[in-house]
């Protein structure tokens, strides 16, 4: 009787120990999938960098959105990807919602990002 209840509690512990490292585990990747994204929630509705962004062959397409949210566009693949957004003066930081990030720079009203260059709503400036 004294095996049983030896082999009884091994096991209980055994399985605490594996639950607990699996919660442990979720709370670690949980923990990184959060601070990959900018602690804000309310970006600045009326900021002027707001709107759609096309390359000049109308490819790629990034329409930033009011609510820090960002959507690309690729050809026929209307969210291609998709995430939050912070712009920091004319710099601006992206987070996709698959914890790819990226960044870029508003120069004389072009948008540069990635090697790219992308004009608001398809326009270059005069």
């Amino acid at each position: 009787m004294t095996s049983s209840l030896f082999r009884r509690a091994s096991v209980l512990l055994l399985l605490t120990a594996l639950l607990s490292g699996q919660a442990g585990f979720a709370q670690m990747n949980s923990n990184r999938n959060t601070h990959s994204h900018p602690p804000h929630d309310h970006p600045d509705v009326g900021h002027p960098y707001v709107g759609m962004w096309i390359t000049a062959d109308g490819h790629i397409r990034h329409e930033l959105l009011p609510n820090g949210r960002y959507i690309e566009a690729r050809g026929t693949r209307e969210k291609a990807y998709q995430g939050r957004y912070e712009v920091t003066g004319d710099h601006i930081e992206y987070w996709d919602d698959t914890g790819f990030t990226a960044d870029g720079d508003f120069i004389d009203g072009v948008l540069h990002h990635a090697g790219m260059i992308l004009y608001r709503d398809g326009r270059r400036p005069e």
